[in-house]
């Protein structure tokens, strides 16, 4: 089993050139006798197509089969209990999502890529997740899965690329294609990359050899459930949304609950505790990508004064943009509240005063805090 990407297809290499330039190169030569059913030539594409993943950036590439196990009792229980918290397109037609052939008949496997997006977080006042810390990645490894997509359909493939979007369950799926397995925390571990990983599907009707799902070497560990500062990790593999830092100081549209509030910490934006305690994520190797490379914010005082047009200039073609001044100010309450000091106070202060009522809750609240603690 191939968990790195590395090709070992010696047919392939060792095939005439020609041979290989209609595998790789786009569109693929009709005038070649290919038959679809020889597993030689459906080995030579995928180890043609991983090449090209490489070449584009992918760490590791890897095939599902169609039908993957995706853990059905355990996604239907998770809806039923509510744990996706507002996350309503999860919810919405679970069947659907269970099953990939709903999404596209014609589908015969599944591609599955992982992008290294691991980069050391800034020092700075208030942290950000580092899949944040750069340019929005949906966009960028879409373009990059779509060329993959011209290759299938040089092979006459039925095609459907997404990243994160889609109605797919992203991690089991990853982990039935062999990038790695599904860990404790719910992410997907490559024995060789960790878990810093962006995760892009295609949906293909091409036919090629499925990689096989690794064992589980969690073993007895349990650091990212430990780590966990709102018990957001219910039990081994099992997530509750509702608790977790990423979704509240992301996801989550009104006031954060006061019982987190102080367990959020500095987290402005996401929270990487359960990755960066993972054993496996030593292996970790920073990010090629320039695009991901981390901006620079102010300090928070400052960005607590931010108008519409600043948190727009500031954070434009990043994921934090989505996240709408409004509740990137309610973080940075949260974080002053639980860091801060007097210094801090006049900018909360104004906060305080802000017409929506959301920020101005969460400033005298940080206050609040502030001076209790003297």
């Amino acid at each position: 089993m191939e968990h790195s990407g590395v090709i070992t297809c010696k047919r392939f290499w060792n095939a005439p050139k020609t041979l290989q330039s209609h595998l790789i190169r786009r569109p693929f030569s009709p005038s070649l006798i290919l038959l679809e059913s020889d597993p030689t030539v459906a080995e030579a594409r995928k180890q043609a197509l991983r090449a090209q993943a490489l070449e584009l950036g992918f760490s590791v590439m890897g095939v599902a089969p169609v039908q993957p196990e995706l853990r059905r009792a355990y996604f239907l229980q998770w809806l039923a209990e509510g744990q996706h918290a507002e996350m309503a397109w999860m919810a919405r037609d679970p069947e659907r999502r269970l099953d990939p052939q709903q999404v596209l008949p014609e589908a015969r496997c599944i591609i599955a890529c992982g992008f290294n997006y691991y980069q050391p977080e800034p020092r700075r006042r208030g942290r950000i997740a580092k899949y944040a810390l750069g340019k929005d990645y949906h966009n960028l490894i879409l373009k990059r899965l779509k060329q993959l997509c011209t290759t299938l359909r040089g092979w006459d493939g039925i095609n459907r690329p997404y990243v994160d979007t889609g109605p797919l369950l992203e991690k089991p799926i990853g982990a039935a294609a062999g990038l790695g397995w599904q860990s404790k925390n719910t992410l997907v571990i490559n024995p060789q990359q960790g878990q810093y990983l962006f995760l892009g599907m295609i949906l293909t009707s091409v036919e090629l050899p499925e990689d096989s799902a690794p064992r589980d070497r969690c073993g007895s560990c349990t650091r990212c459930i430990d780590i966990c500062p709102t018990q957001a990790i219910t039990a081994p593999y099992q997530l509750d949304a509702r608790r977790c830092i990423a979704y509240l100081t992301i996801e989550h549209q009104g006031s954060i609950p006061l019982e987190f509030r102080r367990a959020i910490g500095d987290h402005l934006f996401g929270c990487d505790e359960c990755l960066d305690v993972c054993p496996w994520n030593r292996w970790a190797q920073a990010t090629r990508e320039e695009k991901f490379a981390a901006r620079t914010y102010p300090d928070l005082r400052e960005m607590l004064d931010w108008t519409h047009d600043d948190f727009h200039a500031a954070t434009a073609g990043t994921p934090i943009r989505r996240l709408k001044l409004p509740r990137w100010k309610r973080n940075i309450c949260v974080v002053l509240g639980n860091t801060g000091d007097a210094h801090d106070l006049p900018a909360l202060e104004r906060a305080a005063a802000d017409p929506d009522p959301m920020i101005a809750e969460h400033a005298h609240w940080a206050i609040q805090e502030i001076r209790n603690r003297g």
